[in-house]
Formats: C-alpha cells, structure tokens, sequence
C-alpha cells in the first residue's frame, strides 16, 4: 500500500540526502575546477592547466576544498528537492484532474521539478555561497583581494556575518532561482526522457531498467541542466565570489560587464570540468536516489 504523505515526504527526503552525498564524492574534483575558471577565467589555459595547478599549488586536497559545505548544500538541495518533486507531482496531477499517485508523463515531472527548484534554491544559495568562496579563496589571496588564513569554512562563515550580516549568504539567490528552475524543467525532463527510450528498448518498465541505464539518464539529465543554464551559473559564481571584497552588483549588471569586457565566451569558462563532472557526478545521484527510495518503499509492499 502507498505510504501516509508525511512517510512519503520522509521517504524522498532521505533518498534525496543519499543521491546528494553520492553526487559530491563524485563529482566535487570538477566542481572545484569549474569555479576556480568562472571566477578566474583568465589565469588557466583550459581544464587541464586549472587541474594540474591545483594539485601542484594545494596538492590532493586542494580538488577537494569546500568539500564539507558542498556536502552541506548538496544533502540540503537535494532532500529538499526530491521532498518537494514528490509534492509538485501531487500539486500537477490536481492541475490536470488526474487521480492522486497517476503516472504522470515526462513533461508533467519536467514541470514538478522546475517547480520543486524553487524551494531547493531557499536552501542552496547560502551553502553554495560558502562553498564557491573557499574554492576561489586560492585565487583570492594571491591577487591580493583577501589576506591570507581565511580559508576554512568558519572564517568564510564569519567574514560574512560581519561583513553583510545574514542576509549576505543569500548574494546571489535571484541569479540561482532564474538558473535552478529551467535548469531542473531540462535536468527531470531529460531523465525521465532517457529513463523511458532505454525502457521502451529494453520492453522493461522504467523502474527496472538497471543501473547502468539509470546513471546514464541521470548524467544525461545533467547535461541538458548544465547546457541550458551554464551562462547563468558562471555569473552566479562571480556574483557570490566578487561579493567577498564589495563587488555587489546584480545579475544583469554582472552579465553585461562579462559579456562588455570578455566576450560570451566567458560565460563559458569551466564548460569542460562541468560536463565531464556530470555523468558521474549526476549518475550516482540518481542511482542512490532510486535504489535508497526503492528499498524504503518496500517496506510499504503489502
């Protein structure tokens, strides 16, 4: 039998920190370097120069910088997405008059997604914020913008307080929701597209596809996402980085003077690391996300 709303909401909420703890052990190496070209799209010749100075600069763990609040805002993220995609689906199913638990097509789950980043977006922007200045905080201090010994989690976390207060962990919020909700229309839309071409060849139902055609949905839905919004990232990045040393300027303001002084192809730095990123990164969320879900609502299986 299906679970009480509140047991399904824990359900997806649970399977949703798993696929976002799995997402970052996965992928943060290239997440490190994708920031590290946004914010600095001058100082590497291309992803393997940015990747190789990190590790002469820093060593191993240099890839790995801002690890702990990535953990933070990806668990935070994706519970609360994957929490509010189950209740977006109920919320479309009464939309279009279907009855509640009713398959719904892959441009419906498209829609509950998008809807569903709104809310994970309240709780990725301060996370994410902390997490893209430690991993630019490098860059930082050796061009001068920052002294040296602030790069822990608790200085960042402090120099915010004192700086901007606590609205300042929300820099950039506008610039995330304008990315997060066509980029998650892309990200659910292409996975459950993928999911329904590998069944529809398999002549299998969707949930029994098997792993490796679920972490190819997911990495496929990665890339749609990061194609579709990637420009929107990078100025989310500046904006959130920049902002450390008084460079406050808004979202349009920061894509002109990007566009005005670098040319659209900046807006594309870290393109590379990002793509590269999300088939293992975004498979491995998906895959934890549907085997963890799975195995609690067994449990519910009369």
């Amino acid at each position: 039998m299906a679970p009480h709303p509140a047991v399904q909401a824990i359900i997806d909420l649970s399977a949703g920190a798993m696929g976002g703890t799995a997402c970052v052990f996965s992928g943060q190496p290239f997440d490190t370097a994708k920031v590290k070209m946004q914010t600095f799209p001058t100082m590497y010749r291309g992803f393997l120069d940015c990747f190789v100075s990190i590790y002469r600069q820093v060593g191993l763990r240099g890839l790995y910088q801002g690890t702990t609040p990535a953990l933070v805002a990806n668990i935070a993220e994706n519970s609360v997405l994957f929490m509010s995609y189950g209740f977006c689906q109920e919320v479309v199913r009464f939309v279009c008059g279907a009855d509640r638990g009713a398959v719904l097509s892959d441009v419906q789950k498209a829609c509950a997604g998008s809807v569903a980043s709104i809310f994970s977006s309240m709780v990725l922007c301060p996370t994410e914020l902390v997490k893209c200045r430690l991993q630019a905080m490098h860059e930082m201090e050796e061009s001068g913008k920052v002294a040296k010994g602030q790069n822990t989690v608790w200085s960042v976390v402090k120099t915010v307080l004192r700086k901007e207060g606590p609205l300042g962990f929300y820099q950039g919020l506008t610039t995330t929701i304008v990315r997060e909700v066509p980029g998650y229309f892309c990200f659910f839309g292409g996975y459950e597209l993928s999911r329904s071409v590998f069944a529809h060849y398999m002549g299998r139902d969707k949930e029994d596809i098997g792993v490796v055609p679920v972490m190819f949905s997911g990495g496929f839905g990665g890339a749609c996402l990061w194609l579709m919004v990637y420009p929107i990232d990078c100025v989310k990045s500046r904006i959130q980085v920049h902002s450390l040393v008084g460079q406050q300027q808004g979202f349009l303001k920061t894509f002109m003077g990007v566009v005005r002084t670098e040319g659209f192809a900046a807006l594309y730095s870290g393109l590379t690391p990002t793509m590269i990123r999300t088939f293992p990164a975004n498979g491995a969320l998906f895959l934890a996300y549907e085997l963890s879900r799975k195995m609690m609502m067994q449990q519910f299986d009369s």
